[in-house]
């Protein structure tokens, strides 16, 4: 269901409201907004914020989707002429329109990204959540204000939540009340790459052995490292899947071992996984990826894969030294990578031990916990919360 429309809600809701603010558009990469935001469904009228789009429009709307029972997605979408102020005054109007126009009694807002508290003034929420899932500010292309609105959001969440124990540590000492909440995983959805079964079209005719990477291909790839192992490896076919954001497509590798096969549908990631005999996440390690806690690194072990990785400090702290991710350097990464072909699809037992205490059921169940007022830490200077959610 798809409407372009300023008013009123597509469908009446009988529940406390949530409106979230993400950098992060629904149908880009699922990743943990969607998941979290689909189980908050079940608690909540989810309305997810999407920033806004410039399209040749008289005056400026949202556009409107219901993509789950009780969850819909808004685009903003603004004429192309406006800039700067007014296109943030333009859309603060439709959103208090919003949500004017939604019956609730209790409103809880959350922020993926403090560049939303340009639009978000006028709303007045009973509980504030700041769910900080990267280091935004250290992002190829951030906005110069992005870390003093974050400071600001600091200021106004009453509890934040971080993508990683290393964001935890980061943040922890600019608010009473943060709370570590690592990536997640739906293991039921990605056991399915553990079953043979048919390759995807577009993977069908890359012999093996594969060692597959899947996210988003950016400037936290190295791309360089994707190259020298390659070059490295001949007999090897790396296969990878992802939509490329914020570099140049021209700028990655190319060889007859290399395959970009483009994003896909989350739903189709199973398939292409169980046709991969290792998995790898050949990250930089630079600014951009310093705090990552990279969600792929469970849903591969949970694919049956093994993994091998460069240092990412989450990933070698939760998975390396727990001898699930074999971690290695640029100079050992095609001895790491041929050991884990060697060894291949091994007992689960181990891995499975671990998994099982995690889950994005457990995750939003956990959060939203804290997000009644009695276990929400009350400081001075914050606003008092309502007697309850």
């Amino acid at each position: 269901m798809d409407q372009t429309v300023s008013n009123p809600m597509l469908v009446p809701f009988d529940k406390p409201l949530l409106i979230c603010f993400s950098h992060l558009r629904w149908d880009f990469v699922y990743q943990r907004p969607q998941h979290l935001m689909t189980r908050a469904a079940a608690d909540y009228a989810v309305v997810f914020f999407e920033e806004p789009v410039f399209e040749p429009v008289q005056t400026a709307l949202l556009r409107r989707k219901a993509v789950a029972p009780g969850l819909e997605v808004v685009t903003p979408i603004v004429p192309q002429h406006q800039c700067g102020t007014d296109v943030e005054r333009a859309i603060a109007v439709l959103l208090e329109q919003l949500v004017a126009g939604i019956e609730h009694d209790q409103l809880v807002t959350w922020y993926y990204t403090p560049m939303a508290l340009k639009i978000t003034e006028a709303l007045q929420e009973d509980v504030c959540v700041y769910d900080c899932m990267d280091e935004l500010s250290a992002f190829k292309n951030a906005p110069p204000e992005l870390e003093r609105l974050e400071e600001q959001l600091f200021g106004k969440a009453d509890v934040v939540f971080t993508g990683g124990m290393s964001l935890y540590e980061s943040k922890r000492s600019r608010h009473p009340s943060v709370h570590a909440f690592p990536s997640s995983i739906d293991a039921a959805h990605f056991h399915q790459a553990r079953r043979p079964q048919a390759d995807p079209a577009d993977q069908r005719s890359i012999v093996h052995p594969r060692v597959g990477f899947f996210g988003v291909i950016d400037e936290r790839l190295d791309i360089d490292l994707v190259a020298k192992t390659a070059a490295a490896m001949p007999e090897v076919q790396f296969v990878s899947i992802g939509p490329v954001v914020k570099i140049d497509a021209a700028t990655l590798p190319v060889g007859s071992n290399i395959h970009w096969l483009g994003a896909k549908r989350y739903a189709e990631l199973p398939r292409y996984l169980a046709g991969w005999d290792v998995g790898w996440m050949p990250f930089a390690l630079n600014e951009a990826t310093r705090y990552i806690s990279p969600t792929k690194t469970p849903e591969f072990l949970a694919g049956g894969l093994p993994v091998v990785s460069t240092a990412i400090v989450d990933v070698v702290q939760t998975y390396g030294h727990r001898g699930l991710v074999k971690i290695a350097d640029a100079g050992s990464m095609p001895a790491a990578l041929s050991i884990a072909l060697r060894q291949g699809r091994g007992p689960m037992a181990k891995v499975d031990t671990f998994l099982s205490g995690m889950s994005w059921d457990t995750t939003w169940s956990a959060m939203h916990d804290l997000l009644k007022p009695a276990k929400v830490l009350r400081h001075p200077g914050f606003r008092s919360l309502v007697d309850h959610v």
